[in-house]
């Protein structure tokens, strides 16, 4: 890689004007930090930012495939580049999940032949080659590894970032759960995860490089096993005894330690991660979340669907009173803790029975906020299979009770932090207002900013001094709506 980088490098040079590159992301932080990389690998090899699609050299897109929308999303704005690429020439490609799908990776290949490079989610750190190949050589280039054949992890050292303050660190890649809807374990392969030691020396030099947030990001954080010698493959794979109790007493995981030792590392505020699955959420994770100071009060922990028969029938491994019950132990070991979920509606073969107890967690549980979804079939799963469809309409009349409830419980939640002081990690400025102090009779420069709770509420205030990014502040909480609180530096 570093040969074609060179070349390219090289190449660039040599123009009066550096190419631009502009990506666009879908889906997931994973995919975010995926992206930062890639962007991190052209700004190496002498390629400039540029600020839309419609005048860059290079339109990358970086793609999910976990729902249908996200997929008809991309193909809509493909036709929209193939037209802007009869009025002036740039490369196309095609990146990320979507293409890992055979079906997707055959159609981008015969019927968007226009798009100039497709590849997966594995060989992302092969962008410059294939872009010597596009370039130099005048190749359409289509390579997607599968199976078997998925490498072992190349991560990509990210030179840049989207914000300064905060960024992921991918501690694992891949998903070894195979829920029966979702798409994720056949575009991101099994489970890989990296070194400990590796990450521990990346979030340091985040750290050093003036970063306070960090997520450490995989598609299950909690079956982490980088630095456990015997973490075999057995080991890995292995289902607790009773799927009707979320334990993972029986499966090794190094994640609540990774926590404690990211949890030293000065110049750190603030430490999040996600996503966690309540099957592996074990005491020692609960007790790592509570015992580490940095460790934001804020789990997401998604719930799918609320009926035990619905949970077996998607594979997730616990029923319904055991998410119940994990619930109930984190919020009763950690004081302030705000849960957040993702639930899906419509499952194949949902009842109104099995949508009632959807609705009994969540009125239970009591969600601090929540994605929500309608199912989306995906082609290569066994809930693809499935006939037993609901229609519709009945899934979007189930999916509007449920987004009233949800919305509900998280108003009330807000409401309650009205006059109290929570402190708050600066995100961004916002336009500024003028404001006269009548006291003084003069007038006073007021700053407006958003940023984030703790417990990751989003937080709208204003102060009459200058914040970075980055900074945490008290503010005094003076109103609240069902996505975000608004208040005052104190």
């Amino acid at each position: 890689m570093d040969d074609f980088r060179y070349k390219i490098s090289a190449r660039n040079d040599l123009l009066e004007k550096k190419p631009s590159f502009f990506i666009r992301t879908y889906g997931c932080q994973m995919n975010e930090r995926d992206s930062e990389k890639m962007a991190g690998l052209l700004t190496q090899i002498g390629f400039a930012t540029a600020a839309s699609q419609d005048d860059a050299d290079l339109v990358l897109y970086n793609t999910c495939c976990v729902r249908e929308s996200a997929e008809d999303k991309v193909i809509g704005h493909l036709s929209y580049l193939k037209r802007l690429k009869t009025e002036r020439p740039f490369i196309l490609a095609v990146g990320g999940c979507m293409p890992q799908q055979k079906n997707i990776a055959q159609l981008l290949k015969e019927k968007h032949k226009y798009v100039d490079l497709v590849f997966g989610t594995t060989n992302r750190h092969r962008l410059p080659e294939f872009l010597w190949r596009v370039m130099e050589k005048g190749e359409r280039v289509v390579d997607i590894s599968e199976g078997d054949d998925l490498p072992e992890i190349t991560d990509i050292a990210v030179t840049t970032r989207e914000f300064s303050h905060k960024a992921g660190v991918n501690i694992m890649y891949g998903c070894d759960n195979f829920c029966s809807y979702c798409i994720v374990p056949y575009v991101r392969g099994r489970e890989r995860s990296r070194p400990m030691a590796e990450i521990l020396e990346e979030v340091r030099a985040l750290a050093s490089d003036g970063v306070k947030e960090i997520m450490l990001l995989g598609q299950n954080v909690n079956s982490y096993a980088g630095g456990i010698a015997d973490w075999s493959f057995a080991a890995r794979t292995a289902r607790p005894s009773d799927p009707g109790q979320v334990s993972n007493d029986e499966q090794p995981s190094a994640f609540p330690e990774l926590l404690r030792h990211v949890n030293e590392i000065e110049g750190l505020k603030r430490i999040r991660f996600m996503t966690s699955h309540p099957k592996d959420f074990s005491d020692e994770l609960i007790a790592a979340v509570r015992d580490c100071e940095k460790v934001c009060k804020s789990v997401h922990l998604p719930l799918q669907a609320g009926s035990s028969r619905v949970l077996a029938d998607m594979n997730r491994q616990y029923s319904k009173e055991g998410y119940i019950s994990l619930a109930e132990k984190l919020y009763a070991a950690i004081p302030g803790l705000a849960l957040t979920t993702d639930i899906i509606v419509g499952f194949p073969g949902e009842t109104e029975d099995d949508f009632e107890d959807t609705l009994d967690i969540v009125r239970n549980v009591r969600f601090a906020g929540a994605f929500t979804f309608i199912y989306s079939k995906r082609s290569g799963t066994p809930a693809a299979e499935r006939t037993d469809l609901i229609p519709r309409k009945t899934a979007n009349e189930r999916f509007d009770r449920l987004t009233a409830e949800l919305y509900s419980i998280m108003t009330e939640k807000n409401m309650q932090k009205v006059g109290h002081v929570i402190d708050v990690m600066v995100e961004e400025a916002q336009p500024n207002a003028e404001s006269i102090n009548s006291c003084k009779n003069q007038s006073s420069k007021v700053f407006s900013y958003r940023g984030r709770a703790d417990d990751h509420t989003l937080v709208h205030f204003t102060a009459e001094k200058e914040f970075l990014a980055g900074e945490i502040t008290p503010v005094r909480v003076n109103t609240a709506k069902t996505f975000y609180v608004s208040g005052s530096a104190v």
